[in-house]
């Protein structure tokens, strides 16, 4: 049963980084509250939200806190303990579920789980010593990719193994840590679906992206993708699809998918807004921040449809911030700046759109 919150109403977001400042950000727009829980007191997403509390993920007495001033719960990422998250829930909504972020924690229940949903991936194997990790590359050959079943993002906690012989190393190198192991396949190219869905079940899907990469890290995001990947765009969100509804999805959920000649390959999912979303904001009638919001308060959601023929979004890395004059000085760009202050190497400090109608 949909529990609708009216507009007054207090969204508390566990997470204090750029997706829960922009968050944040949509639901005042829309006449909403905010109140961030972070442990670092200078968390981005505080400058704009209504309140805020800093403390530790596991101090009890401040969640307590937090849940009793808010309405309803949600989280910008999805590494928060999943103890604090089942205390908040003991005591208000959170969107999306426990159980979907448990999920999105672990790279093998992720995995299984979408082979249940019955979801294409590439072949993979769990590996929890060196020998099992020899058997896996005997099992799955290689190329393949060696990736800690925790904890991993933008390209960390990952390694290449080319050749058995390279076994040592990458299990030293991901730190003897429990992994799975992924055939690398070739692909044309990776597009993400991104929807949102209700609490009674309906499900809205942007524009897929096609999504470029630099050092394992999002570069950018291009919509339309390029036709090659464009025409598996519908079987990928069916999938998404499959997988929102088996989780009982609420919110925004972002699925990316390597695009093969022969369909869609599930590659990991993510339970929050995503950065390869960032371009709705300017790009669609409906940003993936504001039905978020919509979803997770029980509102109808607004629409997907784009508002141009193309759109580009571009993150804005490190020292790249340095130039942001450049960006004010294009009257095309849409420019946001995260409020991080120092640009350091790898750190996403904002991001510029381009939205190009013919």
């Amino acid at each position: 049963m949909t529990r609708t919150l009216a507009p007054g109403a207090t969204i508390g977001i566990v997470g204090g980084g750029q997706l829960g400042r922009m968050l944040a950000i949509a639901a005042a727009q829309i006449g909403y509250r905010t109140h961030i829980f972070a442990p670092e007191a200078d968390a981005v997403a505080i400058a704009v939200s209504h309140g805020h509390a800093t403390a530790a993920y596991d101090d009890i007495r401040a969640l307590n806190g937090f849940a009793q001033s808010v309405d309803v719960i949600t989280f910008e990422f999805e590494n928060v303990p999943l103890d604090t998250m089942r205390h908040l829930s003991d005591h208000r909504p959170v969107w999306p579920s426990v159980g979907a972020l448990g999920i999105a924690q672990d790279r093998l229940a992720e995995k299984n789980f979408a082979v249940q949903a019955g979801v294409p991936l590439s072949p993979f194997a769990q590996v929890q010593s060196l020998p099992e990790l020899k058997a896996a590359i005997d099992q799955i050959g290689c190329p393949a990719i060696l990736k800690t079943a925790r904890d991993g993002y933008d390209g960390k906690g990952q390694v290449r193994i080319d050749a058995p012989a390279d076994a040592e190393m990458a299990w030293q190198q991901i730190g003897i840590v429990r992994a799975v192991l992924e055939r690398r396949i070739d692909f044309l190219g990776e597009i993400s679906v991104l929807l949102t869905r209700t609490q009674d079940g309906e499900i809205l899907a942007w524009d897929c992206p096609e999504n470029i990469h630099h050092d394992g890290i999002l570069h950018e995001s291009r919509v339309p993708a390029r036709a090659e990947l464009l025409a598996h765009g519908d079987a990928a969100k069916a999938y998404a699809r499959q997988l929102a509804d088996a989780l009982d999805y609420v919110g925004v959920l972002a699925c990316e998918f390597f695009i093969t000649a022969d369909g869609p390959l599930f590659n990991e999912l993510a339970p929050r807004v995503h950065n390869s979303g960032h371009w709705t904001i300017e790009g669609a009638v409906t940003s993936q921040f504001e039905n978020h919001i919509r979803a997770i308060c029980g509102l109808p959601l607004g629409s997907t449809a784009l508002r141009g023929d193309s759109v580009t979004m571009r993150n804005i890395i490190g020292a790249q911030a340095d130039g942001w004059l450049d960006y004010f000085a294009d009257p095309d760009c849409h420019l946001h700046l995260y409020g991080k202050g120092h640009g350091r190497a790898a750190r996403k400090m904002g991001h510029a759109t381009w939205v190009q109608s013919i």
